[in-house]
């Protein structure tokens, strides 16, 4: 009788969990409808009253409008998460799937509840107001979505499971983006542009010389460290800043170095970081603006010279720090070495790094990680976890 009941059990836990898969699972249906909205005309048509439906802010054009959206997109698109977790349940043995069915029986009865109007309570991802939240980087919020309906329909196609869009490299759309790259006459800024500009972006190249010719820059703007000011109108108008700059003395510890390094690794890519943190306003910004910052991997490893993973480092401890209350998003490109004037023993090739940094930022990697020192991947996670909760326990902005 103990091991009757004892298998009873296990296999309640069993269809339990599968019950929590069947929620995934279900999500990632609901992701699929939504593409296969966006890719096959007669699913189009039902899925625009959707995209229809919305002002900016979220509020609904009209009573009508809205109505119409819930009956034509979320009623179909509810059926057919509940046929796919019902067929699952019935042809395999695997009846913790009911749990989706009944999850997307859920999405049903507030779709046609809203469609009649006898519903007036939109969803989280819908609901009317300023885009209070950074996009969401695991669970789909209402910033990350408003992307989905007004920055690039042909992404962010997630409805709840962020992972869809990771698989799918559709987390990040580069398409129509203003991208200012600083170093942009350097091996890695040239191929970032080429890599930026193919994705759609319009990338400007902000140079130290103003007759540089640069593939794929549609403005080359002449800049150096210690001009940040010069830059504020400019930034004012960029949708993602890319602080790319750098030097190397190498093994130099001269008093010159100390101050070339620290100016031009640090303080001037931290002057930049916050003159362009100053143009993200509150109403979009969150939505459409981003920083990337390249401090290299000897925030956690040698690099053989002491000045660079000086000076790297506290750029790194910055960005960090200054995360805790951004207002969009920092990534760090956490880059090995890789061939260029600043290291020509370097053993990536640029554009190969460069490539990597797009399809990760396209997948929404916040720490961009490329190096082929396997360490790297497992120190810099641990080093930015307990430092950014150091930070957060210890520090507080006024």
């Amino acid at each position: 009788m103990a091991d009757a009941l004892g298998s009873i059990e296990t296999a309640w836990i069993l269809q339990g969990l599968w019950g929590l898969v069947s929620i995934f699972a279900v999500e990632m249906v609901r992701d699929s409808y939504h593409v296969a909205s966006h890719l096959w005309s007669p699913l189009m048509r039902l899925h625009n009253w959707h995209h229809k439906a919305y002002r900016k802010d979220f509020t609904p054009v009209s009573t009508e409008l809205y109505q119409k959206a819930q009956l034509y997109n979320d009623v179909p698109e509810s059926l057919v998460m509940m046929a796919v977790m019902a067929a699952v349940a019935v042809l395999t043995p695997l009846w913790g799937f009911w749990l989706g069915f009944l999850y997307g029986a859920g999405f049903l009865g507030a779709a046609l509840l809203r469609s009649q109007g006898l519903l007036h309570s939109t969803d989280l991802t819908h609901e009317p107001g300023p885009l209070t939240t950074l996009p969401g980087l695991w669970l789909v919020n209402r910033t990350y979505h408003w992307r989905h309906h007004f920055d690039e329909t042909t992404a962010y196609y997630a409805g709840y499971f962020t992972i869809s869009d990771k698989i799918m490299g559709s987390a990040l759309s580069l398409k129509g983006k203003t991208v200012a790259v600083t170093g942009a006459s350097g091996t890695l800024g040239r191929a970032l542009i080429k890599r930026l500009a193919a994705q759609g972006a319009k990338p400007i190249a902000l140079s130290r010389s103003a007759d540089a010719v640069i593939e794929g820059a549609v403005q080359v703007v002449p800049w150096r460290s210690g001009e940040e000011q010069a830059l504020k109108d400019l930034l004012s108008r960029v949708n993602i800043l890319v602080i790319n700059h750098g030097v190397n003395v190498h093994g130099q510890r001269s008093a010159d170095a100390i101050a070339a390094s620290l100016e031009t690794n640090a303080l001037s890519a931290w002057r930049l970081m916050e003159l362009f943190l100053d143009t993200v306003d509150n109403r979009l910004g969150r939505a459409t603006k981003e920083l990337w910052v390249n401090t290299s991997e000897a925030e956690v490893n040698p690099a053989f010279s002491p000045l660079y993973e000086t000076s790297k480092r506290l750029l790194g401890d910055l960005i960090t720090l200054r995360r805790q209350d951004a207002p969009c998003v920092i990534r760090k490109l956490v880059l090995g070495p890789f061939k260029s004037n600043l290291n020509p023993i370097g053993v990536m090739s640029a554009d190969w790094v460069a490539g990597a940094i797009v399809g990760l930022v396209k997948r929404d990697i916040r720490n961009v990680i490329v190096t082929i020192n396997p360490l790297t991947y497992i120190l810099f996670p641990i080093k930015e976890t307990l430092q950014g909760l150091y930070f957060k326990l210890f520090s507080k902005r006024q």
